[in-house]
């Protein structure tokens, strides 16, 4: 499921560029509109295979928003607060199911050591991003969703 969305939307993302005035480093056409419902409508489906697989909004939702024409200093922001807000939800979740369901608790000392290059990552990647030119970073995330998508195809044949 996950490889079956990642795998086209990172080829799409890594091989094309959005179309640019070319007197201007603007966008001819502003983003596409993703209405709040849809958004709402992704987000669950997207919080529903990260609390499946373990993966989540940024590397879900950040590919699809950036596909639609938003920024990357629009996109990232709120892919991180998504991903937080979604990632209390999920530790939660499983340790309230481990108390009545068995051995589903959050292995601690892993998430606290993810949690620890994962707050040095943002901050780093945070300060970086007004940095690179947008075609970059929609080069990189493309690079990235394929990648974890072949990860998931190999484990899945595997």
């Amino acid at each position: 499921m996950v490889t079956a969305l990642l795998l086209p939307l990172g080829i799409w993302l890594a091989a094309t560029r959005p179309a640019r005035n070319h007197d201007s480093n603007q966008s001819v056409r502003p983003a596409r509109h993703i209405p709040a419902l849809v958004l709402i409508g992704l987000a669950t489906v997207t919080g529903c295979v990260g609390g499946i697989y373990g993966i989540g909004g940024g590397a879900i939702l950040s590919p699809i928003l950036i596909g639609s024409g938003r920024p990357a200093a629009e996109v990232a922001p709120a892919a991180l607060a998504s991903t937080f807000v979604t990632s209390l939800g999920g530790v939660l979740t499983f340790t309230l199911l481990s108390i009545s369901h068995g051995p589903v608790a959050p292995n601690w000392p892993t998430g606290i050591a993810l949690g620890i290059g994962g707050i040095a990552g943002g901050y780093l990647g945070a300060r970086m991003q007004s940095q690179l030119p947008d075609i970059l970073i929609r080069r990189i995330v493309g690079v990235l969703a394929v990648a974890i998508a072949a990860q998931f195809l190999r484990n899945g044949l595997s």
